[in-house]
């Protein structure tokens, strides 16, 4: 019967111990009366106030990291690769009503690949840590927040980033407030993270500071120079990031947690087909009804 399957199923699945795959004497995130987990929460929304980063060294066990990168890399050959090849800042399409140097025209190199959501089941270290309460209510404190909510998109929410040699990831913004990124392998050489810190606002694009970027200006540009088993806690909504090009001989393998302010949050259309290669019904619906926290450019 089909209960019995369910049942036998859950049996079935292997479960993980979530506490053992962060270096818990560093980063005790489960216990809330420890002192050092309030030292690190009041240190991350420090950064986070300062530039919209911070990033946390060492996060993961040598053990989770192992079992992370595992899964990751035995499914990095399902990444979806746009075929596009190039995008704009917003990950959308152009503005005919607008200038040719204008931001929303402006099309840059992005040849990096995404492994969808779907590709990893309840039974995988990662799914479990995503879905692992004391993860989302360490990241709510680190970011100020009362509650945070599982971003309800089905093929997005939890993701690994592939930049193979000789790849990269153009200049963009997130959907989301905020990113939680947890590298699992490092490029040999380039494949750096640099952003620009508060570029935009929830009330303004400020295309002016945006074009001045893109037109080479490095004035505000932040570079990080991060490791395997770090976690990265951003604000990619509003700070301008990319991905510098992989000019190593190995993969850059990022793995991606997305969180929400509100409930039934998901990407557009558009963005999801082209970036992951797939929507579900829940991509569907009109885009004036997609839950957003702002005004601006997906």
């Amino acid at each position: 019967m089909p209960g019995d399957k369910r049942l036998s199923y859950f049996f079935c699945v292997q479960r993980f111990d979530c506490s053992r795959l962060i270096d818990s004497r560093r980063f005790p995130i489960a216990d809330l009366a420890d002192p050092r987990r309030a030292r690190v929460v009041a240190d991350a929304r420090a950064e986070l106030a300062a530039d919209g980063c911070s990033v946390l060294r060492g996060f993961f066990s040598d053990d989770g990291l192992r079992q992370l990168k595992t899964e990751a890399e035995a499914r990095r050959h399902k990444a979806h690769y746009s075929k596009k090849g190039r995008a704009n800042v917003y990950l959308g399409n152009g503005n005919p009503a607008r200038a040719p140097d204008h931001p929303q025209n402006v099309f840059l190199e992005r040849t990096n690949g995404f492994v969808p959501a779907d590709n990893f089941s309840g039974d995988t270290a990662s799914r479990q840590l995503y879905d692992w309460p004391p993860l989302k209510n360490f990241i709510a404190d680190c970011l100020d927040k009362d509650e945070l909510f599982i971003y309800e998109d089905p093929v997005s929410n939890m993701i690994v980033n592939v930049c193979r040699p000789g790849e990269r990831f153009n200049w963009h913004f997130d959907t989301n407030e905020f990113t939680i990124t947890m590298l699992l392998q490092a490029a040999q050489s380039g494949g750096r993270f640099e952003y620009v810190p508060n570029l935009r606002n929830p009330n303004k694009e400020c295309y002016r500071d945006v074009q001045a970027v893109l037109k080479g200006d490095r004035s505000r540009v932040k570079e990080l120079d991060l490791r395997a088993g770090d976690l990265q806690l951003f604000l990619g909504r509003f700070s301008l990031h990319q991905v510098t090009p992989n000019t190593g001989t190995r993969d850059r393998l990022l793995l991606i947690m997305s969180f929400a302010e509100k409930p039934g949050m998901v990407g557009s259309y558009s963005r999801v087909k082209d970036l992951y290669g797939k929507t579900t019904a829940v991509h569907d619906r009109d885009s004036a009804n997609q839950v957003r926290a702002d005004e601006l450019l997906d």
